[in-house]
């Protein structure tokens, strides 16, 4: 539904309040859990607790619950029990719905880039042009993701001018043919202060988006829309903006693409990686300039073939290992390294 009034003057003392409202309703669904049966009959419930379960099916397209200045998506269940020769007794609950946005699709991922200038101008006299210029990656970001901007600010002007960024939310009211808007700052930062005549350049200054509700797009008399607004504030004039469009999604950036797109899609993503290999690979190096003492060359080197005789039954590593190791030596129960008779046994008693 929405809703709101205006105020108009006809003439010098007469004024009126023209009132603007509409609705539009997504879903209507009535069960009855608990009928009188056909013969006229009166149920009749015991006393105490009794439940009655019920179930309902969404459709897929319903608008994002919503609240807002002059209007709001709602979402209910009222229950209504009727009694013989009493009143209706009602009870409503309200529930949220969140339409699925799903960030990865074509449109979604496409780069946002724009450029703008202003020539300042003070009491008829000309300051000087400034210009600017801004690109972010995407369009579709969920909330709670940093949006990189690159921006680059000439100021040709005499003054000081500083740069600022910020998340705009318009939400948007029609009603008999008009439209109401209201606009509202989600989030901003400020850059620094750009001298005359200098130059400025963010490269992906992050600008984070806070917990907000995502686009409302398909609804008829309402419709929320985000947009990201790199301005230019300059002394003297008004100030140079530029917008770029965002969408506020629910579904997040997946690493390969939309979940609904197809299996061929995803697999041309997972494999850009090797249009990165080189058709001819680089060729390895010498042996020489890996090993380049005689010695080495002839320790490394493989023994003849007379020489080896039965171990070539085996496997060849084997060798190798035995070749350039020492093996350790034989277990023996005899000291090799006995103790001298000279020496007088210690008592162990003294």
């Amino acid at each position: 539904r929405v809703h709101w009034t205006e105020s108009r003057s006809a003439g010098s003392s007469t004024a009126y309040t023209q009132s603007y409202s509409d609705q539009v309703e997504f879903l209507s669904h009535r069960d009855t859990l608990l009928a009188p049966p056909d013969n006229g009959e009166v149920t009749i419930l015991q006393a105490g607790r009794h439940e009655f379960p019920f179930t309902f099916q969404l459709p897929e397209t319903l608008a994002t619950s919503f609240e807002g200045k002059h209007g709001s998506v709602r979402y209910w269940v009222k229950a209504k029990l009727h009694r013989p020769w009493s009143t209706v007794k009602k009870v409503k609950k309200e529930f949220t719905v969140i339409d699925p946005i799903d960030i990865n699709t074509p449109a979604l991922l496409a780069p946002q880039a724009g450029a703008k200038e202003k020539i300042a101008r003070a009491w008829y006299c000309n300051r000087g042009q400034v210009s600017v210029s801004a690109k972010i990656d995407r369009k579709g970001y969920t909330p709670g993701e940093v949006i990189p901007i690159f921006a680059e600010i000439d100021n040709c002007t005499n003054r000081v001018v500083v740069p600022k960024a910020a998340i705009i939310q318009t939400q948007t009211f029609v009603a008999r043919g008009t439209k109401k808007q209201k606009k509202s700052v989600v989030t901003s930062i400020v850059g620094d202060s750009i001298a005359a005549g200098k130059r400025d350049v963010w490269h992906g200054r992050a600008l984070k988006i806070p917990p907000v509700g995502p686009s409302i797009l398909q609804c008829r008399i309402i419709q929320v829309e985000y947009s990201l607004k790199v301005c230019v504030d300059i002394p003297g004039t008004s100030k140079l903006l530029l917008e770029l469009p965002l969408v506020i999604g629910t579904i997040p950036l997946h690493p390969f693409g939309s979940r609904t797109s197809s299996v061929s899609s995803q697999y041309s993503v997972a494999l850009e990686w090797l249009s990165s290999i080189p058709e001819q690979p680089e060729a390895p190096p010498e042996y020489s300039a890996v090993v380049p003492s005689p010695e080495a060359e002839q320790s490394l080197a493989p023994p003849c073939r007379s020489e080896l005789g039965a171990v070539l039954e085996g496997p060849f590593f084997a060798y190798i290992q035995e070749f350039r190791f020492r093996p350790p030596p034989l277990y023996s129960e005899i000291d090799p390294n006995p103790p001298a008779d000279s020496i007088r046994p210690r008592c162990m008693t003294c």
